[in-house]
């Protein structure tokens, strides 16, 4: 199922959503520029696990150290996995960050790219593929929209073998099938080398989602 987007409307302008997409747009942009010079570009500035837990077992570590973590977010291994993820946070961010406001969504944001790295690195501690993406921070963006908006319409697009269809479904389906998605292939990746099938992390997805979860309940009790 693809979001298309959803009848969920804001009161402000997502100015902080729309920047985080215009920056992933940009970091990939210059990411084609690099050429030959982009698999070690992802090494320097995608999270590697083993890199981490080596530094952090021999505690030798320092500002580089931790840089990956946050880089790792706004990069991307190929116009579809960036238009795939922009596609989610374009549909669901904008209601996140009017319920949150500006600058609690940006933080919000960011703990959840973090958490989904730690469980990432948890499940893999000794993988050395750099892994990259905002995809585990955007599942904290969906954990907080099923959370605050279950019973919202989106339009969503149902390939069904060689038919499209287009529906309007509750984002608790919509989510929760996402949801079960990513567990699903999580249980089957354990035990790959990579962390997952095609190198995608899929525990990261589901440890952003669950954070997102959680992380929404105070971000809004505060507000």
């Amino acid at each position: 199922m693809i979001p298309l987007k959803d009848r969920n409307p804001t009161q402000k302008v997502p100015v902080v959503n729309i920047s985080i997409i215009v920056v992933n747009i940009g970091f990939f942009l210059y990411e084609v520029s690099l050429g030959p010079q982009l698999e070690n570009f992802f090494s320097q500035y995608g999270m590697v696990p083993a890199s981490l837990t080596s530094s952090l077992s021999t505690f030798d570590f320092n500002f580089f150290t931790f840089l990956p973590l946050f880089s790792s977010m706004f990069l991307h291994g190929g116009w579809l996995h960036l238009g795939g993820n922009m596609l989610y946070l374009w549909v669901f961010g904008d209601n996140v960050e009017d319920k949150l406001g500006h600058g609690r969504y940006f933080l919000f944001y960011i703990l959840c790219g973090l958490a989904a790295s730690f469980a990432h690195i948890l499940i893999e501690p000794l993988s050395e593929v750099p892994t990259v993406g905002a995809s585990g921070a955007i599942s904290g963006v969906l954990g907080a929209y099923l959370l605050m908006f279950p019973r919202a319409r989106v339009v969503t697009l149902i390939p069904i073998f060689v038919f499209i269809q287009v529906a309007e479904l509750p984002a608790l389906f919509v989510l929760g099938f996402w949801f079960v998605l990513q567990f699903f292939n999580g249980l089957i990746s354990l035990g790959y080398e990579t962390g997952g099938m095609g190198g995608v992390a899929w525990w990261a997805h589901i440890g952003g989602f669950i954070a997102g979860l959680v992380l929404v309940i105070p971000f809004r009790k505060f507000r």
